[in-house]
């Protein structure tokens, strides 16, 4: 699964008159160390029975929000006699328990408290019997409370989306999402990762409806009634948690891989783009499929992409389903490039080995499943774009997990925790990704995917922990990997490197002082230090196992650098004491993404310094564009002495860069030069961009200098525009527009993610101060409170009620009453809803 705060970076809200701070969306929520559910031991779920088959036969109250449905499960002991069994079944109504026996159903004694079905057999079952039990029931997902999290923002396992057409424009979907235990709020199981069961669905639904489930469509039947009941059959086992069901709306774009179908289910107004959106699927199956030496072990593999997701998307088996984010039109994808639909992509694909073919034993041992599809991500972003792309993807995963302190006092597999929910964090996803990359650089690649290979075939459609993992990878290497797992498994946090240097001319001697000054254990650091005489590197492999070490180097001549951590892989926050000379020297002649950026980002903080500016206009010219566009950002424009040189640099990038979000950046920075109106040209060429992000930067630009025309030009791009050209629309209707802009301003508001109506906060709260109509106004306070109240726990609520309080003194001048009213309740909304 990825989740949303995978997606959702931080956002910082900065207005002209509003509360400027930051708030991380979503973030996970801290639990407290007296928390006494913290002290029970997280194991994996003891197997009393195991699932075998689970058959389902299926039908939807589109109008109650009901799942009619009639089960027969096959189940035996595990190992131990008995007579007795337990599943999971959330809110539904039982209407029948019976034990099959010759084609009859022999009913059986069962109690259900809403939560568990407790059935006592017809007689006590050795570990060599198998028995089927028949259930007859009603699953109520929308009358179902459970406790959800910041990660899967919902737990009722099954959604009717409009299901009676009343929000227009809204298609009527129903789909499912087992993780983590929510299967069993559409059918009874035995809800655990440790248990795994072929399948077969049958869904009846609305004729004009398609259907998507695990496996292959076994057949579809019309019915007299207008319906038509598809099968689908799961002939491989796996997980309860991996089942799904979506009915819709869909068009399907079929693909392939080798022999088997590859498919794209999207809402008909995307269908024309499903090979932009999904087209590298085959590729990415083909790549992972030979550095695993394991085929994609499926029969099919499908995506569907769906509205109102309460995740980021979730790896069904054979059958991914997707928040609406990652779908785009040709032009919109043009902008993206590695984006996060791009990445959520090879993401859950990964997870059809690591989490579906091979499952965590329990939520402890999550790692198995999200550290490696975390880790996919780089590996993908290496393979087809680069190892600039793949290392920055992989830097900033790192600093995502550094930036939140508490990132730090959790284990990577942890026994321990509040709820599952708490398992879907940062240390989960992206401290594990990198503690597998470091594992790669440090096995060497072909030894860590053989090992990866040992993993995959020994515990092929069973379950996995990080143990196993560790045996895998000690069989492939021959090594030891204790001390490994043991530091970055099974304990927390990371070092804090600080690093020296002293030349000693006299002597000839080159010295540098490794200092870990986190508090704690020390960590066993494998690294590499490579030392530059001119432009001649030589290498060095060393361990630092103690909290200090130092390294001496007899020389000819003091070095021109001394590059510690050479491969940039290590996972730690380093403070490294290069002069800007060094950092100089690493920029020009060190070969990595990670290299040149440390190097920009010593400069930037010595802008006055000739040799940090000789870094920042190298970079201008940098062969990777995120390293373009940050040092674009990273410029002071009141230092003239490097403003000078470098604007003609950003002027090139501005008309000629390849790259669209560079092209985009440079056209901003240009806009608000004192120069600027002799780029007009520039912006008029950008606004035929078939860009968005160049037509949203060149619109804004026009605004500064042509605040009349601009709205104009603005009015023009109404019936098309996305993304960055959207956003620059609001900012012209916001400072320019009056009441007949307002529907557009808000209906493009409601319509963004909310990252994006982060970005557009500005904007949006600054029109609803302005427009006079107090039934618009209305409309934007809501849609405010609404933020402060979803993502309160997230630090929103303050923030919100500022921003509110600055609409007030507006409305109050304006003598607008009923919506200074409105203000004040939507405050004390945001104030009373729990975080």
């Amino acid at each position: 699964m990825i989740i949303k705060p995978r997606i959702y970076k931080r956002a910082v809200l900065q207005t002209m008159f509003f509360i400027a701070t930051a708030i991380a969306l979503p973030a996970f929520a801290q639990q407290k160390t007296e928390d006494p559910l913290l002290k029970i031991y997280r194991g994996s779920a003891e197997k009393i029975n195991d699932l075998i088959h689970t058959k389902l036969d299926i039908r939807f109250d589109y109008k109650k929000r009901y799942l009619y449905g009639k089960e027969w499960i096959t189940i035996k002991p595990h190992v131990y006699a008995t007579d007795s069994l337990r599943l999971d079944a959330k809110g539904m109504d039982i209407k029948t328990v019976a034990i099959v026996k010759n084609g009859k159903n022999i009913p059986l004694k069962y109690t259900y408290d809403n939560l568990s079905l407790a059935i006592t057999l017809d007689k006590k079952y050795q570990s060599t019997e198998n028995y089927t039990i028949y259930i007859d029931y009603t699953a109520k997902p929308d009358e179902l409370k459970l406790e959800a999290g910041a990660a899967i923002t919902d737990a009722k396992g099954l959604y009717f989306i409009n299901p009676d057409s009343t929000e227009k424009g809204k298609p009527v979907q129903i789909w499912t999402q087992g993780e983590l235990e929510s299967s069993s709020a559409w059918f009874p199981t035995i809800d655990r990762t440790n248990q795994k069961t072929t399948d077969e669905i049958s869904m009846t639904v609305p004729g004009k409806y398609v259907t998507l489930s695990n496996g292959r469509l076994a057949s579809q039947k019309k019915n007299a009634d207008g319906t038509r009941t598809d099968t689908w059959k799961m002939e491989l086992p796996h997980s309860p948690y991996l089942f799904m069901m979506a009915v819709g709306d869909f068009k399907i774009y079929r693909d392939k891989w080798r022999d088997k179908e590859v498919s794209y289910y999207l809402e008909p107004a995307y269908a024309p783009y499903a090979k932009d959106i999904f087209g590298f699927t085959p590729e990415v199956i083909e790549f992972y499929s030979k550095i695993l030496g394991v085929d994609y072990p499926w029969n099919k593999y499908s995506q569907i992409v769906v509205r109102d997701y309460v995740s980021g998307a979730m790896e069904n088996t054979t059958a991914t389903l997707h928040g609406s984010y990652v779908q785009g039109t040709a032009r919109e994808l043009a902008d993206r490039y590695y984006d996060k639909g791009r990445s959520t992509i090879v993401h859950e694909l990964f997870h059809q080995w690591f989490g579906d073919y091979v499952t965590a034993e329990s939520w402890s041992n999550l790692t198995v499943n999200e550290s490696f599809a975390d880790f996919s991500e780089t590996l993908w972003a290496e393979h087809k774009y680069g190892q600039d792309t793949g290392d920055d993807h992989n830097n900033e995963a790192l600093q995502t997990y550094l930036e939140n302190p508490a990132n730090a006092t959790k284990d990577l597999v942890r026994f321990h925790y509040h709820a599952a929910q708490d398992m879907f964090d940062e240390v989960s996803y992206k401290k594990g990704g990198r503690i597998l990359n470091m594992l790669r650089n440090f096995l060497t690649p072909d030894v860590f995917f053989k090992g990866l290979n040992i993993y995959l075939k020994t515990n092929a459609f069973k379950n996995g922990e990080g143990q196993q993992l560790r045996l895998a990878m000690e069989e492939a290497s021959g090594k030891d990997l204790n001390w490994f797992f043991n530091q970055w498994y099974y304990g927390a946090g990371h070092p804090l490197l600080d690093i020296k240097y002293k030349w000693d001319e006299a002597t000839k001697t080159q010295t540098v002082y490794l200092t870990q000054t986190q508090e704690g254990k020390a960590f066993q650091l494998p690294m590499a230090v490579d030392i530059y005489n001119g432009t001649q590197k030589e290498r060095h492999q060393i361990w630092m196992r103690s909290k200090s070490d130092t390294l001496t180097y007899k020389l000819p001549a003091q070095p021109k650098l001394v590059n510690v951590d050479a491969d940039k892989i290590t996972l730690s926050k380093k403070t490294d004491h290069k002069t800007i000379n060094e950092f100089l020297f690493q920029y020009q002649h060190a070969p990595l993404y990670m290299d040149r950026l440390e190097a920009i980002e010593a400069a930037t903080a010595q802008q006055k310094d000739p040799a940090a500016q000789q870094i920042l206009l190298a970079a201008l010219q940098d062969k990777y564009y995120g390293l373009r566009i940050k040092t674009m950002n990273s410029i002071d424009p009141q230092n003239i002495a490097l403003t000078t040189p470098a604007i003609p640099l950003i002027l090139k990038i501005a008309k000629t860069d390849d790259n669209n979000l560079a092209k985009a950046e440079a056209i901003k920075i240009i806009s608000v030069t004192p120069d600027a109106a002799r780029q007009l040209p520039i912006f008029t060429e950008g606004l035929k961009s078939s860009s968005y992000a160049v037509q949203g930067a060149s619109l804004f630009a026009m605004s500064i200098l042509k605040p009349a025309e601009s709205l104009a030009i603005a009015k023009s791009f109404e019936k098309d525009n996305k993304g960055e050209l959207t956003k620059a629309l609001t900012t012209v209707y916001a400072q320019n527009g009056d009441d007949t802009e307002w529907p557009f301003v808000y209906k493009n508001y409601q319509e963004s993610d909310p990252q994006a109506q982060f970005e557009m906060l500005k904007d949006f709260a600054m029109m609803t101060a302005r427009v006079k109509s107090p039934e618009y106004s209305a409309q934007g306070i809501n849609a405010l409170k609404a933020i402060g109240i979803k993502y309160k726990s997230q630090g929103a609520g303050p923030v919100i009620t500022g921003v509110l309080d600055q609409i007030k003194k507006v409305r109050q001048q304006q003598n607008d009453s009923s919506s200074v009213k409105l203000i004040g309740e939507a405050q004390q909304q945001i104030k009373d809803k729990k975080d």
